[in-house]
């Protein structure tokens, strides 16, 4: 008898979670902005969240919800998270990539597999949002992937940023690849200051 109760009562417990689930879900299609930022906090238990969240961040315009979902997504961060928060560097609202991009830097376990190819993505601003999300990403093989851009990409942009960050994350590892690079950009006034100054933030000199 006591082995029946318990079943009944993880069916009941399940039920309830289905039901609560439900209601979530159509909280976070409310019309009330508030409704929607409690639904968004609170979905990530539910089976298929990430999907629902990103559904509902393409027509969020309410910029408190739009917010908690991110958070939410990190909290969640699973494939379909990730996946979202990449497309999310490709929309034309500027706000929303650079939310998406500060949300990418909490999932360093998540984002290392793909950050490959992020950096070799055809379009530049995704390689300089790529490296952008490299400022704070607590990953051993940031300063590796950093060598890869200033070695490999030919846009000027990309290694400027990179080499950028090179200054303020870099290690005598970094050196050599970067006067290659000033050799490389030789006519660029720009890439000629900003790696003599990596340079020097790295070596102290």
């Amino acid at each position: 008898m006591a082995l029946k109760k318990s079943n009944i009562a993880t069916a009941s417990s399940d039920d309830n979670k289905v039901k609560d689930c439900k209601t979530i879900g159509q909280n976070l299609l409310s019309d009330d902005a508030s409704v929607r930022r409690w639904a968004a906090r609170d979905i990530t238990h539910c089976d298929g969240a990430s999907m629902m969240l990103l559904d509902q961040l393409e027509v969020e315009t309410d910029l408190s919800v739009r917010q908690v979902i991110l958070t939410s997504l990190t909290q969640v961060g699973d494939s379909e998270a990730v996946e979202g928060l990449v497309r999310c560097l490709r929309t034309e609202d500027a706000g929303l990539r650079n939310e998406a991009i500060e949300a990418m830097k909490h999932l360093p376990k998540e984002i290392a597999p793909i950050m490959a190819c992020l950096l070799n993505d055809s379009d530049p601003d995704v390689r300089i949002f790529a490296v952008n999300i490299l400022e704070s990403l607590c990953h051993p093989d940031v300063e590796q992937w950093l060598i890869g851009v200033i070695r490999d990409d030919e846009h000027i942009n990309v290694c400027a940023t990179a080499v950028d960050l090179l200054g303020e994350v870099g290690s005598e590892l970094s050196t050599q690849a970067l006067q290659e690079l000033k050799y490389r950009f030789d006519e660029e006034p720009y890439i000629q200051f900003s790696e003599d100054l990596a340079i020097k933030r790295i070596t102290g000199d």
